[in-house]
This record gives C-alpha cells, sequence and structure tokens, in this order.
C-alpha cells in the first residue's frame, strides 16, 4: 500500500509522533511546564491535551528535578512518561535523576525496574537567546551510561526517531534543535532561512513509522573526506561543502548513543580524511569522542590528521552568538587546511 506524505516542519512532526503515541498506547503520557494547556513554548505539543486529555498531557511545576523524579517512578511502575525540559539549559537541576536513577534502574534491579522515558528539550543557539536558552549538552549524557541521545536535523527524521525513543524501554535523550524548528538555515548570517516546505525531508509519512537507533544518515556521498555531524550543524556543512565545491561525505549521526560505528569507519576508511562539527564547546564535546573512535578503528587509512570544528570555550555569547557558530569561514578554513595535508 503506497504511504502518504504531508509537508510538516519540524515542531508538527514532534507533536503528530506525540500524538500517534498517545492514540497507539495507553501507558504514554506527556508532562512537563506549560505542555498541556498552552502547548509548549515552541508549541510542540499545541493541542494535544485537548485531544488527548488532562491525565495524558498535562503541565507541572516548574522543577526539573520534580518532573524527571515523578517520570522515573512512571516508568517503573509500566507508564512510558514523555517529560519535557523546557531548554536543555534547565536541565541541570534534574541530572541527579537522570544519571543516578533513570539510568541505572534496570542494572541496579537487575532488570526488575526499568525507566522507558523520553526526555525532550529544544537545545542549541540561533535564536539569540544568550546563556541560558542556548546551551548545548549532549556530551554529558553520551558519558553516561544506561541513556540513550538522539539528535534530529530533518522533521522526518524527528518523527521517526522520537516514536523509536518512546517505545524504547532505556532512558532517551531526545534533544531538538531549536534553530531549526521551522526551517533549516545555512550559517549565513546574511542568508535567508530556508522554509522546510521546500525541503525533501519535510514530506513526512502520515501515520506510524520509526528510524532504528543507532543508524546514521549519509546525507551527501563522497570521496575527498568524511564530516561527522548532526542537529544544525548538518545544513551548515552541507552548504559550505556546495559553497567551497568540496567533494566531501556527510554523515549525519543521528544518534551519539548509541553510535553508528560501522557506518563511520566505512566512510573514513574510504576517504581517509575526517572532520568532525558540532556546535557545542570543544574541551571534552562529543567531537572528542568521534575523534577517539576514528583514531582506534582508522588510523592507517587516515591521510591527514582529525579535524575538529565546534563552538568556542567559552559560556554562549548574546550578541556574537554568529561568531561562536562553526560557520562558513571557519569550517573551509579547516576543509582547506585538512585537504593540504
Amino acid at each position: 500500500m503506497e504511504t502518504t506524505t504531508k509537508t510538516m516542519n519540524m515542531i508538527e512532526a514532534i507533536n503528530d509522533a506525540l500524538s500517534i503515541m498517545l492514540d497507539r498506547d495507553k501507558d504514554v503520557v506527556v508532562m512537563g511546564e506549560d505542555v498541556g494547556y498552552f502547548g509548549g513554548v515552541f508549541r510542540a505539543t499545541a493541542g494535544l491535551q485537548k485531544k488527548h486529555g488532562k491525565t495524558r498531557v498535562f503541565d507541572t511545576p516548574i522543577t526539573e528535578c520534580g518532573i524527571i523524579g515523578v517520570a522515573v517512578g512512571m516508568g517503573a511502575y509500566g507508564l512510558r512518561p514523555v517529560p519535557e525540559i523546557q531548554f536543555a539549559d534547565y536541565i541541570y537541576p534534574a541530572l541527579d535523576q537522570l544519571v543516578s536513577e533513570a539510568a541505572r534502574l534496570r542494572y541496579r534491579s537487575a532488570g526488575d525496574f526499568i525507566a522507558p522515558m523520553t526526555v525532550r528539550s529544544p537545545f542549541g543557539g540561533g535564536i539569540f537567546g544568550g546563556q541560558t536558552h542556548s546551551q548545548s549538552p549532549e556530551a554529558m549524557f553520551t558519558h553516561v551510561s544506561g541513556m540513550k541521545t538522539i539528535i534530529p536535523s530533518s522533521p522526518y527524521d524527528a518523527k521517526g526517531l522520537l516514536i523509536a525513543a518512546i517505545e524504547d524501554n532505556d532512558p532517551v535523550l531526545f534533544f531538538e534543535p531549536k534553530r531549526i524548528y521551522n526551517g533549516p538555515f545555512s550559517g549565513h548570517y546574511d542568508r535567508p532561512v530556508e522554509p522546510w516546505s521546500k525541503h525533501p525531508e519535510s514530506a513526512v509519512p502520515e501515520g506510524y513509522y520509526r528510524i532504528e537507533l543507532g543508524k546514521a544518515n549519509v546525507v551527501r556521498a563522497g570521496e575527498a573526506l568524511t564530516i561527522l555531524t548532526y542537529g544544525t550543524m548538518v545544513h551548515v556543512a552541507k552548504t559550505v561543502v556546495a559553497d567551497c565545491g568540496v567533494d566531501a561525505e556527510i554523515i549525519d549521526l543521528r544518534t551519539l548513543v548509541p553510535l553508528d560505528l560501522d557506518t563511520i569507519e566505512a566512510s573514513v576508511k574510504k576517504t581517509g580524511r575526517c572532520m568532525i562539527i558540532h556546535e557545542a564547546t570543544r574541551t571534552s564535546g562529543f567531537g572528542a569522542e568521534l575523534s577517539a573512535q576514528v583514531q582506534e578503528r582508522c588510523f592507517y587509512h587516515l591521510e591527514a590528521p582529525i579535524a575538529r570544528v565546534t563552538g568556542f570555550d567559552t559560556p554562549y555569547p548574546h550578541s556574537l552568538e554568529w561568531a561562536y557558530f562553526p560557520g562558513p569561514v571557519r569550517i573551509a578554513t579547516a576543509l582547506e587546511n585538512i585537504l593540504k595535508d
């Protein structure tokens, strides 16, 4: 039977995934600050409470530790909670519940209890949110055993990955790059945002589908080098590669944990060069882990040092946001350096 599609932006795709799972599974509940009556600060849960009821989609007090603690208990007793943390910057009060309780529950109880919860949170910069609304803390959670970390780059991926995350029996961090909620962008401050309606991955299948966790997506095939990236930076990388005329293979990791090492290894062994791009700060960022994995698996195939283009080791700036981003100038310079070695 032919699958019909509908043009969606990322917010609409996330909303659709949540509604489908609320319909399919009576144990799924959506919770968080302003997610019910108001529909979320970015409107990702708009209309869900009216459609599914106040016991399935409900507002919580302003307490991130409490939201996640309650979600852990719900999961242990058979529900599948999908709590929202309004901004990733606000997730730190919940670290103890996430790291000490959710991630360890299966191990600590020898499998008697699980925490099948999916924590949604908008993250990253691009909206001039300043230091407390723009952080990218993904590396903190990739370090934690027992927890999965997902970062989509398109409406198609957002819906399929979110459904898979909700069905997963382990706790999942689902970070949503808010800069591309309504359309991808190139990384050029003066270049207009491209609406999702003009992007091929805005054609989202209607109804239920899932994307397997731990499978990267090769968004552009190439021979000259491999670029590893995720989230917003996928679109920046594609633009810079096109502008520079470089035959790069761009891999959208999609899930950081579990990580698709097979796809990464095959690509780097083919191209002999590897560049890593992410928005988060450089020191101890996820790019450091990627670099170590590539070096361990592909050392004898590398023809140049692995390059990293990242955010700076500073608090996230407000007025200098576009200088902080790994943008066209820094990425183009790194491309030139790695290709001349």
